[in-house]
């Protein structure tokens, strides 16, 4: 009688490791890798995109130093991974994770809410920093106009010689930085609904502001908080990527110069006037982190990844009795959209 209870016990063991293998193995057919030391805890929990380098990955060690616990996301799997053995150099009170993540694709962005619902039951931070630039930038041309406008560029004299606009960029600009955000919303947006503080980061940039963007009609309705929809933001798209594929982006008013990334900031700008309307209890901020030293600028900013993500984790753990909500947030303080 003993023996068999014996053989009944270790019978048992076997099937439940037989079943973790398995789902390890599901994982891996998704594209997912994750560590994690334990089960559900009582923690804040984050995503961040775009996070394997530069303020994403910074953004991440900020966070989990606070005590959140980061689910730190990229479109690569063994440079996620990578980076989240880095973080391992550090003391952090948080735990960080690795989910694969391509915010263009809305079947790895439906694995990222399951895995998120599976793991916490809620999401209480979202910071959209997923992006790129939209053009082929010649980074020698990049450095040397920094060094003669004394910062960050403006101008066509200085971006005729630096940068190449081609249509399918163009796309994926619009596609990455602001669709891709609003995806990411969208899916996530049942999980944030359970947390007691929700809070979206929409990284920006002072590039977005509509200053930047000459056409008046376009201008008027992403400035149009009242009637702004995003429908309305899809409209203004349609017009810039039909006026560029004919070239006709200096006749119509449009920026003619970094102009897909200038409109997709813009986009993700207006956007989180919306969400911060239909979502009063959010607190849903644009942050723009400066000219930071990043892939993306050639690292010829003028702040560190540490001060870039500095402004976005401070945004993100604004405290409850704070109302700052649909806002464009920067190191200078508030910014007029």
């Amino acid at each position: 009688m003993l023996q068999c209870c014996k053989t009944q016990k270790y019978d048992l063991i076997l099937i439940i490791l037989l079943k973790n293998i398995f789902f390890v193995s599901l994982k891996k057919k998704k594209k997912t890798s994750y560590h994690m030391s334990g089960a559900k805890d009582s923690r804040r929990c984050a995503v961040v995109t775009g996070a394997n380098k530069g303020i994403g990955l910074e953004a991440v060690k900020q966070l989990a130093s606070n005590g959140i616990n980061v689910v730190l996301t990229a479109r690569d799997e063994n440079r996620g991974l990578e980076a989240v053995e880095k973080l391992k150099e550090f003391e952090l009170s948080g735990e960080v994770l690795f989910h694969q993540l391509d915010v263009a694709d809305p079947a790895s962005i439906a694995y990222l809410a399951d895995f998120i619902k599976t793991q916490f039951g809620k999401l209480d931070i979202l910071v959209n920093n997923a992006g790129i630039g939209g053009l082929i930038l010649d980074s020698d041309a990049f450095a040397r106009a920094c060094h003669d406008a004394g910062g960050f560029p403006m101008g066509g004299k200085y971006w005729d010689k630096i940068a190449v606009q081609t249509d399918e960029l163009t796309k994926a600009c619009l596609e990455i930085n602001y669709y891709g955000a609003r995806r990411m919303v969208e899916a996530l947006l049942p999980l944030l609904q359970l947390s007691q503080s929700p809070s979206i980061v929409n990284v920006s940039s002072f590039l977005g502001l509509l200053e930047n963007i000459p056409n008046e009609w376009a201008k008027g309705v992403l400035n149009d908080v009242e009637r702004l929809t995003e429908e309305r933001v899809n409209e203004v798209l349609n017009e810039f990527v039909k006026d560029f594929k004919q070239g006709n982006l200096e006749a119509k008013g449009w920026p003619t110069h970094i102009a897909a990334y200038i409109l997709s900031k813009a986009a993700m700008n207006a956007y989180t006037r919306i969400l911060a309307k239909k979502f009063p209890n959010f607190y849903v901020n644009s942050v723009c982190p400066g000219y930071v030293k990043t892939d993306m600028t050639c690292n010829t900013g003028l702040l560190t990844v540490s001060q870039g993500a500095q402004i976005i984790v401070t945004t993100a753990l604004l405290p409850p009795n704070d109302k700052s909500s649909g806002l464009f947030i920067s190191h200078q303080g508030v910014l007029s959209f």
